[in-house]
Protein backbone atom coordinates (compact mmCIF):
# COMPACT_ATOMS: atom_id res chain seq x y z
CA UNK A 1 0.00 0.00 0.00
CA UNK A 2 1.03 3.42 -0.84
CA UNK A 3 2.57 5.45 2.00
CA UNK A 4 2.81 9.05 0.12
CA UNK A 5 -0.46 11.13 0.31
CA UNK A 6 -0.30 11.77 -3.97
CA UNK A 7 0.62 7.99 -4.15
CA UNK A 8 -2.87 7.72 -2.37
CA UNK A 9 -4.53 9.74 -4.51
CA UNK A 10 -3.07 7.77 -7.76
CA UNK A 11 -4.15 4.51 -6.73
CA UNK A 12 -7.56 5.61 -6.17
CA UNK A 13 -7.79 6.94 -9.11
CA UNK A 14 -6.16 4.75 -10.98
CA UNK A 15 -9.34 2.23 -9.75
CA UNK A 16 -11.73 4.67 -10.68
CA UNK A 17 -10.04 4.85 -14.90
CA UNK A 18 -8.92 0.81 -14.56
CA UNK A 19 -12.70 0.13 -14.17
CA UNK A 20 -14.05 2.85 -17.27
CA UNK A 21 -11.03 1.59 -19.23
CA UNK A 22 -13.04 -2.27 -18.75
CA UNK A 23 -16.63 -0.64 -19.54
CA UNK A 24 -14.70 0.45 -22.93
CA UNK A 25 -12.96 -2.10 -23.87
CA UNK A 26 -15.78 -4.82 -23.33
CA UNK A 27 -17.74 -2.50 -25.90
CA UNK A 28 -15.52 -2.23 -28.44
CA UNK A 29 -15.18 -5.84 -28.18
CA UNK A 30 -18.76 -6.69 -28.33
CA UNK A 31 -19.29 -4.30 -31.24
CA UNK A 32 -16.24 -4.98 -33.30
CA UNK A 33 -18.16 -9.10 -32.85
CA UNK A 34 -21.12 -7.83 -34.15
CA UNK A 35 -19.80 -5.72 -36.97
CA UNK A 36 -18.26 -9.15 -37.92
CA UNK A 37 -21.34 -11.26 -37.73
CA UNK A 38 -24.35 -8.74 -39.03
CA UNK A 39 -22.25 -6.41 -41.69
CA UNK A 40 -24.94 -4.08 -42.03
CA UNK A 41 -24.00 -0.81 -42.19
CA UNK A 42 -25.26 0.40 -38.90
CA UNK A 43 -23.45 -1.55 -36.94
CA UNK A 44 -20.03 -0.28 -38.99
CA UNK A 45 -21.33 3.25 -38.18
CA UNK A 46 -21.08 2.56 -34.72
CA UNK A 47 -17.88 0.22 -33.98
CA UNK A 48 -16.16 3.25 -35.74
CA UNK A 49 -17.24 5.14 -33.36
CA UNK A 50 -16.56 2.98 -30.81
CA UNK A 51 -12.69 2.46 -31.95
CA UNK A 52 -12.18 6.12 -32.97
CA UNK A 53 -13.35 7.25 -29.25
CA UNK A 54 -11.48 4.18 -27.74
CA UNK A 55 -7.88 5.78 -29.86
CA UNK A 56 -9.06 9.08 -28.29
CA UNK A 57 -8.63 8.16 -24.57
CA UNK A 58 -5.64 5.90 -25.53
CA UNK A 59 -7.85 3.11 -24.76
CA UNK A 60 -6.03 1.65 -27.84
CA UNK A 61 -3.21 3.03 -30.60
CA UNK A 62 -4.82 4.88 -33.53
CA UNK A 63 -3.27 2.30 -35.88
CA UNK A 64 -4.54 -0.19 -34.60
CA UNK A 65 -8.16 1.20 -34.87
CA UNK A 66 -7.40 2.19 -38.34
CA UNK A 67 -6.11 -1.62 -38.95
CA UNK A 68 -9.44 -2.79 -37.57
CA UNK A 69 -11.82 0.10 -39.40
CA UNK A 70 -10.08 -0.88 -42.55
CA UNK A 71 -10.24 -5.29 -42.44
CA UNK A 72 -14.12 -4.34 -41.02
CA UNK A 73 -14.78 -2.14 -44.01
CA UNK A 74 -13.21 -4.81 -46.23
CA UNK A 75 -15.59 -7.65 -44.78
CA UNK A 76 -18.47 -5.39 -44.96
CA UNK A 77 -20.86 -5.92 -48.59
CA UNK A 78 -20.07 -3.08 -50.50
CA UNK A 79 -22.73 -0.34 -50.97
CA UNK A 80 -24.64 0.65 -54.03
CA UNK A 81 -24.23 4.17 -54.98
CA UNK A 82 -26.94 4.80 -57.77
CA UNK A 83 -25.77 7.24 -60.86
CA UNK A 84 -26.68 10.76 -60.67
CA UNK A 85 -29.38 11.67 -63.19
CA UNK A 86 -28.33 14.27 -65.31
CA UNK A 87 -31.02 17.07 -66.35
CA UNK A 88 -32.32 16.37 -69.91
CA UNK A 89 -31.75 19.04 -72.17
CA UNK A 90 -34.08 20.46 -74.53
Amino acid sequence: MPIIQSAIKKLRKDKIRTARNRVRSANVKNLIKKARQTKTPAALKAVFSALDKAAKVKLIHPNKAARLKSRLSKSAPPIKIAKPVSPKRK
